[in-house]
């Protein structure tokens, strides 16, 4: 990151938030690191990552996809377990107050957001290794979704709730839809089936006439539009393709290409944030580009691919030789944060990689290797009894980034092994 950049990226920071929120994030993080020293383990994991973050010494891992897809796997398990229900949970994260882990140690509650979307990977993870418990697992969590499910077949936002206090969000109940979908390709389940229904007519019926989708929940910015929704429509469609309804499958491509008449000639896309609408997160840049890739290539609609390619290119020269990427970004494409966020780093190396096996150009399986490499070289795996072993942290680095600092958001791992998987599969076809 050249230094004449600093200034601008410390001045938005600033700006970006009235001085009333910087005061209660400063409290927020105090009271974090104030609870630090009680956590020796995790303290020292915390200035470990500190000094590699000011000395640049992370050391890129080539290979060992499979290892560190089977701890990834393991700890996304353990997330699994850590809960009173079926659910994921949210994430671990040692230095919360008291009370926000309902078990008092770290795990917060389930999250059925990316409890949806994690049974995608699970149940890839349990194919690709023959895995019968992962399986059974992964049956476990799409069940606990159709219960936790809205009557109106919506999705609620943030962390599992009583009925009474759950409110849909469309992204939500997109990226459960894309479980349901997942299940259903694995083995047949009325009770599945009737959830995917009932949230793919939901996703129907909050689409305005413009294609984008309106109710975005009660965790994200009030905006009228948010670009990264373009993700929904990979799940729904298809959910049309397999219940041979084209129905979902021509409403998804009215939601995908109404995100992707957005994109500036640049590359970049605007209302695509959960919080800052001048400099959204490689987050949800990561949920956009994904979003217009794969619904681009099973509809075989090539404007859709095209545009992915050409939100990635100006990406691939933000990526350090090491694979550091920043974790925010302004329209013209510079830097916006001094962190990386990790969970963007590992779906944009994911967009990398698909590119590279749908378009054929080197030039994205380079940078989607230097992206997964530096997260293998972040990713937690000593020692074996912690509760942080296979898990991505949010943000790098850990304690003093940006994005989800202090702790482990259950879906940077979730993302660390789509990659891995994918990585691994790339390797062994070239081989």
């Amino acid at each position: 990151m050249h230094l004449f950049t600093l200034p601008r990226i410390a001045l938005s920071r600033i700006r970006a938030r009235p001085p009333k929120e910087h005061y209660w994030s400063l409290r927020e993080h105090l009271g974090r690191l104030s609870r630090l020293s009680g956590q020796d383990r995790f303290a020292r994991l915390v200035w470990q990552d500190q000094w590699r973050y000011l000395r640049g010494g992370v050391q890129p891992v080539d290979g060992a996809c499979r290892q560190r897809a089977h701890a990834a796997a393991e700890w996304l398990v353990r997330a699994w377990e850590a809960t009173r229900d079926d659910g994921v949970s949210m994430g671990y994260f040692p230095c919360d107050p008291p009370g926000r882990s309902p078990t008092g140690n770290g795990w917060r509650p389930s999250y059925p957001e990316t409890t949806g979307y994690i049974i995608v990977s699970l149940l890839d993870y349990a194919i690709r290794f023959s895995n019968a418990l992962m399986r059974e697992r992964v049956v476990a969590m799409g069940r606990w979704e159709a219960e936790a499910q809205m009557p109106s077949g919506a999705v609620q936002g943030g962390a599992i709730t009583t009925p009474n206090q759950q409110r849909p969000a469309v992204f939500n109940t997109g990226m459960v839809l894309h479980g349901f979908t997942a299940l259903m390709t694995h083995e047949s389940d009325p009770q599945i089936e009737q959830a995917a229904r009932r949230a793919a007519d939901f996703l129907i019926s909050d689409m305005d006439a413009d294609g984008h989708l309106r109710t975005h929940g009660a965790f994200v910015a009030a905006q009228p539009i948010k670009t990264y929704n373009c993700l929904c429509a990979w799940g729904l469609h298809r959910f049309g393709e397999l219940t041979r309804e084209p129905l979902y499958r021509e409403a998804a491509l009215r939601l995908a290409l109404a995100s992707m008449a957005l994109q500036r000639p640049n590359g970049w896309f605007p209302h695509n944030c959960l919080e800052r609408e001048d400099a959204p997160l490689t987050h949800t840049i990561g949920y956009t580009l994904q979003g217009l890739l794969e619904t681009g290539h099973a509809a075989a609609e090539p404007r859709l691919i095209d545009a992915a390619r050409r939100g990635m290119l100006p990406i691939l020269d933000a990526i350090s030789p090491n694979g550091f990427l920043p974790g925010r970004f302004h329209a013209d494409w510079s830097p916006a944060s001094f962190s990386s966020c990790l969970t963007g780093s590992a779906q944009l190396a994911i967009v990398c990689f698909r590119l590279y096996q749908i378009l054929g150009e080197t030039a994205f399986l380079e940078a989607g290797h230097r992206l997964l490499d530096f997260l293998k070289g972040l990713q937690v795996i000593d020692p074996p009894d912690s509760p942080m072993r296979g898990a991505l942290a949010g943000s790098f680095p850990l304690f003093f980034g940006e994005y989800q600092s202090a702790g482990f958001p259950n879906w940077a791992t979730k993302y660390l092994l789509d990659a891995l998987l994918l990585q691994d599969r790339i390797i062994e076809g070239r081989r």
